[in-house]
Formats: structure tokens, sequence, C-alpha cells
């Protein structure tokens, strides 16, 4: 009787999904860059200080910005930031959670040569590429720059509310602050600074992990989540409507940077521990 109680148990955990967990899709091969498409902007005239308003466009990356290379025995994509832009996944995804690492690499290029190491995770990217000043799709943006890791950035019209306080002249995430909304034409503006900062120093690899269920959203570095984000929302001539899906872009942003184990996973809920 125990036995075929238990045998029960087990056929029904395992048709509900009580014990078992989504797969993780790897998103990069790890061999070339199939499933992505490359998007590459204006250049920058050093000289003249100023862009030169031609894109390269949709899969033309004569430079090779976006290339697999193996860096500390380990296939990882190298983005070498010499020109802005992004690469994109060609699927768009809902209600995941999205894990990968990330470490800075040595050179730095205009006009950030002389600025800090630049890239970013921008998630639910919808419509065009080069929406936002001519690089980027409309999204909303994962921050990965040095020291800046963690924040928020709405791209090309991308929106959310955050818990936030202002200091002094920024606003800062704090789950017991006032939930404001940020976009481009929000009075806080269409930033929010993460908190804490949980970044490595430059040269070593981080973790990032993103996780999305219907409006929400949950940045996390190393292991300690720095912002939840609420109603995600997009902006089409002031009328706001739900950005609840998109494709995943990395951007090129003047840095040299790589990327290695990009992969996803279906949820059904953002863990309770992580919205506190």
């Amino acid at each position: 009787m125990r036995l075929s109680i238990l045998l029960l148990f087990i056929v029904l955990a395992s048709t509900k999904g009580f014990s078992q967990k989504a797969s993780w899709t790897k998103l990069l091969n790890e061999k070339d860059l199939t499933g992505w498409d490359t998007y590459l902007g204006p250049s920058y005239d050093t000289v003249q200080n100023t862009w030169d308003h031609t894109p390269l466009g949709l899969n033309a990356d004569p430079l090779k910005v976006f290339s697999i290379v193996t860096i500390d025995g380990h296939a990882a994509l190298r983005v070498s930031g010499q020109r802005f832009g992004g690469i994109s996944t060609q699927q768009a995804f809902k209600n995941y959670h999205l894990r990968l690492e990330f470490k800075w690499g040595e050179t730095k290029s205009h006009p950030k040569k002389n600025s800090k190491r630049d890239s970013g995770l921008l998630y639910h990217a919808v419509g065009a590429h080069g929406a936002d000043f001519g690089f980027w799709m409309r999204s909303q943006e994962f921050q990965l720059q040095e020291g800046d890791c963690g924040d928020y950035w709405g791209v090309a019209g991308g929106s959310f509310e955050v818990a936030a306080m202002k200091d002094s002249a920024d606003y800062v995430y704090n789950p017991k602050g006032k939930l404001l909304l940020f976009n481009e034409k929000s009075p806080q503006g269409r930033h929010c600074i993460k908190n804490p900062d949980a970044e490595k120093p430059s040269g070593e690899w981080n973790v990032v992990e993103l996780y999305c269920y219907g409006s929400t959203a949950v940045h996390i570095m190393n292991g300690k989540v720095v912002m939840v984000l609420q109603q995600s929302s997009q902006l089409d001539d002031g009328k706001s409507t739900p950005l609840q899906e998109g494709k995943i872009q990395l951007q090129s942003e003047g840095a040299e940077v790589y990327y290695r184990n990009v992969e996803i996973q279906a949820i059904h809920k953002i863990p309770a521990g992580l919205l506190k």
C-alpha cells in the first residue's frame, strides 16, 4: 500500500510539474552567431567630432565587432566596441529567467576612449533597429557599465516604475521608496541607479541574472538583487502601452567586452524572495 501511494505521488508530481524545473536553453551555440542579428550604426569621426550618419546596418559587420572567440579556456562572444550597435536574438521572449556571464576587455574606442567601459543588456527589444540615437532597439536596459552595472535606462520609449529615493541629483533604487515612473518624458527621466553595487573588479567574470514575468522585472548582479522594476510599458506619441516581451540585445558601446554562458529558461512566476 505504501509503495502504491509513493508511486502515485511520483506520477502526480511529474505530470503537474511539482518537482520539475524548466530546462535551460543556450542562446549562444559557442561556434558562431546563428540565431542572432547584428546591427551597427554610424561611426564617430574623432577629427571632425561628428557622426557620419551612415549606419552599416543589419548583418553587415566588416570590422568583426561581434565574434566568437576562446578566452580563459571557454568559448565566448567578443564585442569589440569599435562601432556602436548591438547583437540581438532573432527570437522574442517573455516570462523568463536569463543568465549570462560577462567581463570587460582591455580595449576602448572613440567616442568613449576616455570614459567608463560600457555595454548593456537590452530586453523586451521591439521595433526597428537603430531607434535609439541610430544604434539600438526600443527596449528596457539592464545597464552594464563600470561601476553602474544593474542601473535602469528606458531606451527609445521604454518605461518602468521603480521604488526609488533621490540622492543628490540622481534617483536610486530603494525598496522603501515611493514608486516612481522612469521614461524619457517623466519628471524623473529615464535612468534609475541600482542599489547595492555588486559588480566585481574589471577583468573578473560577473554573473548577470534577469527575471521577467508579466510587467515585472528583477535585475541581479552576482547573486544580489539590485533593482525590482514594475509596470513595463512603452511610449508612442505620449501614449503608454504594455511592453512585456521582445528580443534580447547586447550593446556595442565603445568598450571591449566578453559574454559567455548566455542561457534562458521559461518561468511561471518570479520567486517571491526576490521581490522583497
